[in-house]
């Protein structure tokens, strides 16, 4: 058994039911996604049912999907804002890599990496979420000329294929850093692994007594 005096809180059960929610859209919506721009892979619509019921639950699952980052932007926002020593950890990439992060900067709740990855996925999700309303039928498609239409599905579609490679990059760190999975799954880390990842974050969290909210 683990000694919670061992572990401290790293994400909240309300932004790990968030952050769930937005990767169960996400596959759905990535899967159909895949199936409507690739020819070649039209047959992962089958996992949705059939074309029909794929189209109809696309934008269903987008719409889940952006209820989470919704929850995600107002709990996480306070933490990926911009600090002075941000620009010192991007000079550092490699050092990062090798796992000598601690010895580079001291990184608060999240470090400039995931800052950069979460403004750049929230604006393209606000991209894809007003092209996607636009380009949606039978509800929204009827009432925009055809010039506009196509370009929406366009920048969609652009915009769906960055997101996927940036949620792929944040899966593979996430898998990179030991340690850093069981913070999503169970809400705690060890102070080990907070000490030597975000040193300074877990001294806020010694200052105000671990209530992590």
């Amino acid at each position: 058994m683990t000694n919670q005096k061992d572990v401290v809180v790293r994400h909240p059960y309300p932004v790990r039911v968030a952050h769930w929610v937005t990767v169960l859209g996400f596959f759905f919506v990535t899967v159909s996604g895949l199936g409507f721009f690739f020819p070649s892979l039209h047959g992962l619509l089958g996992f949705l049912g059939t074309p029909q019921l794929a189209q109809f639950l696309h934008p269903v699952f987008g719409l889940v999907m952006v209820a989470g980052l919704i929850v995600l932007l107002f709990r996480n926002a306070p933490h990926c804002l911009p600090e002075k020593d941000d620009s010192k950890w991007f000079k550092h990439i490699p050092d990062i890599l090798k796992g000598n992060e601690h010895h580079v900067v001291e990184v608060g709740h999240y470090n400039p990496g995931q800052k950069m990855l979460f403004w750049k996925i929230m604006g393209l999700t606000a991209i894809m979420l007003v092209s996607g309303l636009i380009a949606w039928r039978p509800y929204f498609a009827h009432l925009f000329p055809v010039p506009l239409l196509r370009l929406a599905l366009l920048v969609h579609s652009m915009c769906g294929i960055l997101m996927m490679f940036m949620i792929f990059v944040h899966i593979y760190m996430g898998f990179w850093y030991k340690g850093t999975l069981r913070g999503m799954t169970q809400g705690t880390v060890s102070r080990s692994w907070a000490k030597k990842h975000h040193p300074r974050w877990l001294r806020a969290l010694a200052t105000k007594g671990n209530k992590n909210t």
